[in-house]
């Protein structure tokens, strides 16, 4: 009802349809955009900042970085900081490391008073001076505290100490994930970011549980890793060294200014890029749960997605994911409602990067295309059709990987069925390559994997 009438049209000549990814999960989102990226730069020989990709949180960025450096894609982040740059990150980032290494001194000085617990500047230079007087490290120093500074600060810093040996206690006992919760509790890191109700505090809580589910999407995984290592090692201290391989070029300046953008879409504005994807259309996420408690906040969600698909100048592609890790669990999605007011005559969904043809016929719904519904792989399914993960078969035993070929069929309790497309290495380092049917293209470890043979 408000809004406002008025005729647009371009001068350019009649664009391509818009291209649809389904996706297994928000990790595999990032996978596919990457890859349509990298192919769509090849075929027209175009550059990375001819592309932008636009999310309604910043926290959604967390994934698609990840695969964009995966893939060597370089990327800037417009209106923010990279994922693994941002404050909140780098202070949960820093109580882990220091939990794990205690002579890591940067990481120290950076959260012995975060959040604030009654340890200054003065009372921390007290301690450095001592150490350096006594040829101790800050941590053998910390626990003298007793000899350095009054009574009061001495039993801050104690309790410091104790909150310290306690987590790395949980760190030698538990997985990755486990061991990062009891971090973020006991530091207070988590109560104190969700008890700021601010914009900014909202963004900056809705971030550190992205690198939770992170943690836990990694101690889910038996994908190869970046560093190599064993696929079983569940550590805290493993996950770190993948994000020091995954974020090591953002120590170093890079001047490139052909970049792909990301950005959220009220940044995007105003801005046009010739080939836009957006992400995350999915119910409560595009339109936000936050925005669903009048129609007047529904709308505005409506009026910013248009503002996102009109980005695009040559081509647009949406994406949606069936399962995103939240709190720590991966949980079912509904694709967005405004994918299904398309027109279905303006969308090809993408079958080679995991989306699935759009049934021949669509149902009216109110007056003209714009309500028309999206059929088959955009509408929602009951519960039950929209599995997180595969249900392994009643008799599933792994087999002996040994005479594994590609072209056979397999199956892997977390992914279902796949075809396997290539044998790479030897040995204990030998992998395959396996497209699953449902999850897409994943490399596996052999020697970790568990896989049924089917042929």
């Amino acid at each position: 009802k408000a809004q406002l009438t008025k005729q647009v049209w371009t001068q350019n000549p009649q664009g391509e349809l818009i291209e649809l990814l389904k996706c297994a999960s928000d990790h595999e989102e990032g996978r596919l955009v990457a890859a349509s990226i990298f192919e769509e730069k090849m075929q027209h020989h175009l550059r990375n900042s001819d592309f932008a990709v636009l999310y309604r949180t910043n926290s959604q960025s967390r994934a698609i970085e990840e695969a964009l450096r995966r893939s060597n894609l370089k990327y800037k982040i417009v209106g923010g900081l990279s994922f693994y740059q941002r404050k909140e990150i780098k202070d949960m980032l820093a109580y882990m490391r220091f939990s794990i290494n205690h002579d890591d001194e940067a990481s120290l000085k950076r959260i012995i008073n975060l959040p604030k617990r009654g340890i200054g500047d003065t009372t921390v230079n007290k301690i450095i001076v001592y150490a350096h007087e006594n040829n101790l490290s800050l941590w053998q120093a910390l626990q003298e505290a007793d000899k350095i500074v009054a009574a009061r600060a001495a039993g801050a810093v104690r309790d410091f100490v104790d909150m310290i040996k306690r987590f790395a206690i949980e760190i030698e006992k538990n997985d990755a994930y486990e061991a990062a919760m009891a971090i973020a509790k006991g530091s207070r890191l988590l109560r104190e970011l969700y008890n700021d109700k601010t914009v900014e505090g909202l963004s900056r809580y809705e971030n550190l549980q992205e690198l939770l589910n992170a943690i836990k999407e990694f101690v889910e995984s038996d994908e190869v890793r970046l560093s190599g290592a064993d696929e079983q090692d569940k550590s805290l201290a493993a996950f770190l060294q993948e994000v020091t391989l995954l974020t090591g070029v953002d120590s170093a300046e890079d001047d490139d200014p052909d970049k792909i953008t990301l950005m959220t879409i009220h940044m995007a504005k105003g801005l046009e890029f010739k080939y836009v994807y957006v992400v995350g259309m999915e119910e409560d996420l595009f339109p936000s749960q936050m925005m669903l408690s009048s129609r007047a906040d529904l709308e505005e969600e409506r009026r910013l997605f248009y503002v996102a698909i009109t980005r695009a100048q040559q081509k647009l592609f949406l994406s949606y994911a069936l399962s995103r890790y939240r709190f720590g669990r991966l949980i079912n999605c509904e694709p967005s409602r405004f994918l299904e007011e398309i027109d279905p005559r303006y969308i090809k969904a993408n079958t080679k990067y995991g989306g699935q043809s759009l049934a021949a016929g669509h149902r009216q719904a109110g007056n003209g295309g714009y309500a028309r519904k999206l059929v088959s792989s955009v509408k929602r399914q009951p519960q039950a059709n929209r599995q997180a993960s595969h249900a392994p078969s009643a008799d599933f035993a792994p087999s002996d990987t040994s005479a594994l070929e590609a072209g056979m069929r397999v199956e892997h309790p977390k992914f279902g069925f796949g075809k396997v497309l290539a044998i790479e290495s030897s040995g204990t380092d030998r992998k395959a390559k396996v497209h699953f049917d449902n999850f897409g293209e994943k490399t596996l470890l052999l020697s970790f994997a568990k896989l049924k043979i089917h042929d």
